[in-house]
């Protein structure tokens, strides 16, 4: 059994913020839901947050996803863990985490566990080009890890060891609630330190381990400054992995991907691309520059240049952009043109069909090879209710036509340029729906001579 303590409920005053500071977003989600995606990838199966200030903001973000322990108000790490009381009667190895450590990997993690199976305490260590405040690791001559020295309290020598203490745990549980209650606040703060555990388990006579791991990926986040510098560092990790891959990469330092984006080879991506969510692109793909996707499915063979597409779907071989926005469950078939400054919302817009420019198709469906006209819309909404509009394959919408929906427009039919389509049109035919012109005859040139 593997369990998790994941020690969140500090406010984070360097941020100063109103929001916790593990709600604060590392590329695209707060650093606390980093955190459970790699405990789920580890699969532990008890995973308790503890919480504190900004503790609903978590509960609401996370949901079920993990168990909930209050500590509140904070006296130190020790105390958060012995708020989750949830894991008294559990057997096995618990890990304990800083919230704020984001960056973690589930191969650092299955290393630490892995050491936790000779140890029943390892403490996670790394050597930081420059070790500053943070508590010093003490080996002895054989390199076995004694003790963890903080700065306050380290002799001359000591401070200059460059080992330090990450702040991540991994002991056994029955022994960890059998000596946290041992883990006194006589210090000048009156906090409760985990640190303290590695002189109980000692004194008890169980060994001790530090293990080393990389000093970018165990860095702690404590203000805007230092996300901006996790979040570069994941950056470069993901960019480089895809081309890695075999995905092209214009420019990995102005491209930003998120963790559970998926990306097939040959893909090129240009210069201030951000590809968020669950986005999944296929191959031979052209990603021009000012893309965004989010939770977009893009198929292969498709050139997409400055396009917002989120919630939806583009299959193969189509030509989207510049400047299109595909939104809401829309659903682009294959060979396929959408031009610049289109809008679609809860669209499904089939094979080899044409949208070139200045439209809007909202909860629609748009059968094959057809053409749009400048200026369309599909007027979907009357103020309280949505309605939807369907077209057949082969129909050709006209410049500046209105559809007023419900309405259906059957297979091979034309709407003319300029018209307001109210009621369905039957296969094959023409609708016109315009106001007849009248002309006045002088009227123009008199209205350009009127003073103003």
């Amino acid at each position: 059994m593997t369990s998790a303590i994941v020690m969140a409920a500090g406010k984070g005053t360097r941020m100063h913020s109103r929001h916790g500071k593990t709600m604060h977003k590392l590329l695209d989600r707060p650093m606390i839901e980093h955190i459970c995606d790699t405990l789920e990838k580890l699969e532990v199966e008890n995973k308790v947050f503890v919480i504190g200030f900004d503790g609903d903001s978590i509960k609401n973000y996370l949901g079920e996803r993990c168990q909930y322990a209050l500590q509140e108000p904070q006296y130190g790490t020790a105390h958060a863990v012995m708020q989750a009381t949830q894991l008294k009667e559990e057997t096995g190895k618990t890990l304990i985490i800083n919230g704020d450590c984001p960056l973690i990997s589930t191969d650092t993690y299955k290393a630490l566990l892995d050491k936790a199976s000779e140890y029943p305490l390892v403490v996670l260590s790394t050597v930081p080009a420059d070790p500053a405040s943070y508590g010093r690791i003490i080996r002895n001559a054989d390199g076995e890890f004694e003790a963890i020295v903080e700065k306050k309290d380290c002799t001359e020598e000591q401070l200059k060891i460059r080992e330090i203490n990450a702040g991540i745990y991994c002991a056994d549980n029955e022994l960890l609630w059998k000596y946290l209650p041992e883990v006194k606040n006589d210090n000048a703060q009156k906090e409760y330190y985990v640190t303290d555990l590695v002189e109980i388990f000692r004194r008890h006579g169980h060994k001790v381990a530090a293990l080393v791991g990389d000093s970018e990926e165990l860095q702690g986040i404590n203000s805007h400054a230092e996300l901006a510098h996790a979040a570069k560092w994941l950056q470069r990790k993901i960019n480089y992995g895809w081309m890695d891959k075999g995905v092209s990469i214009v420019d990995p330092e102005n491209t930003w991907i998120g963790p559970d984006v998926q990306i097939g080879q040959d893909t090129m991506i240009y210069p201030n691309v951000r590809l968020e969510g669950k986005t999944v692109i296929g191959t031979d793909n052209i990603i021009e520059e000012g893309s965004y996707f989010n939770n977009a499915v893009i198929g292969n063979n498709n050139q997409i240049i400055c396009c917002r597409i989120t919630d939806s779907q583009v299959d193969d071989d189509n030509k989207i952009g510049p400047n299109a926005h595909l939104r809401n469950g829309c659903h682009i078939g294959s060979n396929c043109r959408i031009g610049n400054y289109v809008e679609m919302k809860n669209t499904v817009f089939s094979d080899g069909s044409k949208c070139a420019h200045l439209t809007y198709v909202g909860d629609a469906t748009v059968g094959k090879k057809c053409n749009f006209g400048c200026g369309v819309v599909t007027v979907n909404y009357d103020g309280k209710h949505k309605f939807h509009t369907t077209i057949g394959d082969n129909c050709f919408i006209g410049s500046n036509v209105n559809i007023i929906a419900p309405v259906t427009i059957q297979d091979n039919s034309v709407l003319a340029a300029g018209s307001t389509i109210t009621k369905d049109v039957l296969e094959g035919d023409m609708a016109i729906g315009r106001v007849r012109q009248e002309n006045k005859p002088g009227y123009g040139l008199k209205y350009l001579k009127t003073e103003k």
